[in-house]
């Protein structure tokens, strides 16, 4: 049952005000765990696997269980979710801020990812009961301009942390934040539930969670042990059962998790896009510039920060830029074009990977800028998918495609990075075995490429012949340069999905619809997300 509801100028905007306070210490949790890594990495310890985790790990649980979370809060409440979360993420930061081991941090960044997608979930749908149509989408661009925020500041911020107080301090200071945003929410947030919803669907949460773990514990183990271990190829296999599973009991329950019914609608494919797309093209890239910049280019931790605002600062103004497009351009056009300039931007990081990081800068801006244009509408788009009763699951189900996506990108290509160093060192070992510099056993080769692809140059070159470690560093940017097709690549094909679903439809003060009632299809969505 909702509580009545204030009036939108003290309770909407307070809302708003609360989740976008909440909101800003996820990017910051995500990009102070990258830019932490190294400093977590010289403190204590960890193999190359067990660091990456510190970031996978918090993605891969943000990501798994947001649907879930968006499905509880639509049961018990949107505003009891958002403080469950938001208490649990401070909670686990404090802990964080005392582990001592690389392991502990693991473990630990996992619970801070459950808290995180409660938060977010919670918030998301409690800002979808409060505004509509259009003041809707002003809301959810402010939330994505928010993430952009804490984006931006997120490299510079931790860099200063870390060089004045140590990498624990990311975690305190998180902590703080989350604290004010419990503080701000509880006396104005109301309280507001799905009359229809019946439960969660546990059978559908346990397959998604366990094929997402499955799927992202074998990427990141195959540089390791092999991408045709017996390891490996079981783990996938696994992963693909559970997939299989989990569209099952989603096509057979009453009120399922995930509604795949939506896929006939191209509209709705064509918003899930929008995420993919930012992950390969932007997301990916705020973890391994911090790499590069302090690993193998010897930067410190400040001057890598100073050096990602290149990438992250137009998050702090082109969201809100892209919203305003809207009035004479639809919302597809402009994130296309904004995918296309991202696509630009990677090709030519590759061109200068070679070159000092400052070479990098109007690569870095050129990224920045395009992302950003879809990044300040995905949000408003999603929520009008499905009727707004339902708005926690489609918080939950684009929030999903965006973090879950995340998580698996940086697995795939953290991955890639380390097969492309790999082939790389076996180059270099084998002319240096022509030369007579001796021979490097595969596994050598292998751990080698893997501390590489982690920016750890120094233990790298402790694994090789002098000969090769001398040429690490250009290893690298051979790699991140071959790596860079690949992501621009993918980046391309999203934006020609994304012309071709999305191109047509304009934000409306009823919410989405067709650019002209004539170019309208049957099966899409009627504006306000309901199904004609």
């Amino acid at each position: 049952m909702d509580h009545p509801r204030p009036s939108p100028e003290s309770g909407s905007l307070s809302v708003l005000g609360a989740v976008c306070l909440a909101a800003l210490i996820l990017p910051l949790s995500f990009t102070g765990g990258a830019v932490a890594t190294p400093a977590i990495g010289r403190s204590l310890g960890g193999s190359p696997v067990a660091l990456t985790w510190i970031t996978n790990a918090f993605m891969l649980t943000f990501g798994s269980l947001l649907m879930a979370a968006g499905a509880l809060a639509d049961q018990y409440g949107r505003k009891r979710i958002f403080m469950t979360g938001v208490g649990l993420f401070v909670a686990v930061s404090l802990v964080l801020s005392l582990a001592s081991s690389v392991w502990v941090i693991d473990l630990l960044r996992a619970a801070q990812g459950i808290g995180a997608a409660a938060a977010l979930s919670g918030g998301s749908a409690a800002l979808a009961q409060e505004f509509e149509g259009r003041e809707r989408t002003k809301a959810f661009s402010l939330l994505g301009t928010t993430f952009g925020v804490g984006l931006a500041i997120g490299p510079v911020l931790s860099g200063l942390l870390i060089e004045t107080m140590g990498w624990r301090s990311i975690f305190l200071t998180s902590a703080v934040i989350g604290a004010l945003a419990l503080g701000f929410a509880a006396p104005r947030m109301r309280e507001t539930r799905d009359p229809g919803a019946v439960g969660l669907d546990w059978p559908g949460v346990a397959s998604f969670t366990g094929m997402l773990s499955l799927f992202t514990v074998a990427t990141l183990q195959a540089p390791e042990s092999g991408w045709t271990s017996p390891l490996v190829l079981c783990l996938f296999a696994g992963a693909a059962a559970l997939l299989v599973l989990f569209v099952l009991v989603e096509t057979h329950v009453a009120r399922p998790m995930l509604d795949l019914g939506l896929l006939r609608y191209p509209r709705f494919v064509g918003v899930q896009f929008l995420p993919v797309a930012t992950c390969y093209c932007y997301v990916v890239l705020l973890v391994l510039l911090p790499l590069r910049f302090i690993g193998i280019e010897g930067n410190s931790e400040i001057s890598a920060g100073l050096l990602m605002l290149a990438l992250s600062a137009p998050m702090m103004v082109v969201p809100i830029a892209a919203a305003t497009l809207t009035r004479w351009l639809s919302a597809g056009v402009i994130a296309g074009l904004g995918l296309l300039l991202a696509t630009a931007g990677v090709l030519w990081m590759g061109a200068v990977a070679g070159e000092p990081g400052l070479a990098s800068i109007p690569a870095m801006l050129l990224i920045g800028l395009g992302t950003g244009l879809p990044w300040g509408l995905m949000d408003g788009l999603s929520v009008s998918v499905v009727p707004k009763e339902r708005a926690g699951m489609a918080a939950g189900i684009f929030n999903t495609s965006r973090v879950a996506g995340e998580g698996v990108a940086l697995a795939l290509v953290s991955a890639w990075l380390a097969a492309f160093a790999g082939t790389d060192l076996q180059r270099l070992a084998g002319q240096a075995l022509a030369d007579g510099a001796g021979s490097l056993p595969p596994e050598g080769l292998r751990e080698a490429a893997q501390r590489l692809a982690t920016g750890d140059l120094q233990q790298a070159a402790a694994l090789v012949p002098p000969s090769i470690g001398s040429q690490l560093a250009q290893a690298y940017a051979d790699a991140f340069a071959s790596l860079t097709f690949a992501l621009a690549g993918i980046t391309l094909l999203s934006a020609l999905i994304v012309f071709a679903f999305l191109g047509r439809w304009r934000i409306t003060g009823q919410g989405i619809a067709p650019a002209s009632a004539s170019s309208a299809k049957v099966g899409d969505p009627a504006p306000g997300g309901a199904p004609e």
